[in-house]
């Protein structure tokens, strides 16, 4: 039997009703590579984003790199002042791993640990073949080459944090925004230091 236009109508206002009335689904993404089987969710209503999550973890993993670096320099004989930079970005960036460790579990996303680095490759991060050239030098080597390779690991997390700014929606989370502009400022001013290092290690 035919349906009446009034009855079409009142079936097709209900169907709307339904789907206004539905709460907002949460965004949900795959991660990114070497978070295997861990997916990001957003919750509805939320300021950080999905590339904000994927930034915080990745930073941990590049942060870690770093540190897995620069715990070469006591072994590795290097000159005192780049033994205090090391250590200096060492500590600096264990308390910003807990940062943003703290960060992720607040807002109940993965949590990636110090070992990440193995598994995930972030912008200007080493390769293992780089890390091995690094471990085989010492004294002056090794002065040049980790204050070489840390200003293209130092590159690539200014990289990260452009990407970040340029992506629509992204870094409104005040704590997302602070921690993307303070490694900004920490950085840029730590490549600058390692460039004048550089220009003072002799030749050979």
């Amino acid at each position: 039997m035919a349906t009446s236009p009034m009855l079409r109508s009142r079936a097709v206002l209900v169907a709307l009703a339904l789907v206004i009335s539905r709460p907002a689904l949460a965004q949900t993404h795959d991660s990114m590579p070497g978070m295997a089987h861990a997916h990001i969710t957003i919750p509805s209503g939320a300021l950080y984003t999905v590339p904000d999550v994927e930034f915080m973890q990745g930073m941990i993993a590049h942060h870690a790199q770093a540190i897995y670096m620069s715990r070469m320099a006591q072994g590795h004989h290097a000159d005192p002042r780049v033994l205090k930079l090391a250590t200096k970005i060492d500590q600096s960036q264990v308390a910003e791993i807990r940062i943003m460790q703290e960060w992720l579990s607040r807002n109940g996303q993965a949590v990636p640990d110090t070992s990440s680095w193995r598994t995930m490759h972030m912008a200007g991060m080493l390769t293992m073949a780089q890390l091995d050239s690094l471990d085989r030098s010492h004294g002056p080597a090794f002065d040049r080459a980790y204050l070489t390779l840390m200003i293209q690991h130092h590159e690539g997390a200014l990289q990260m944090v452009k990407d970040l700014l340029a992506t629509p929606g992204a870094a409104q989370d005040v704590d997302v925004s602070v921690f993307a502009n303070d490694v900004v400022s920490v950085q840029t001013a730590e490549i600058g230091a390692m460039r004048q290092m550089l220009a003072l290690l002799p030749e050979n």
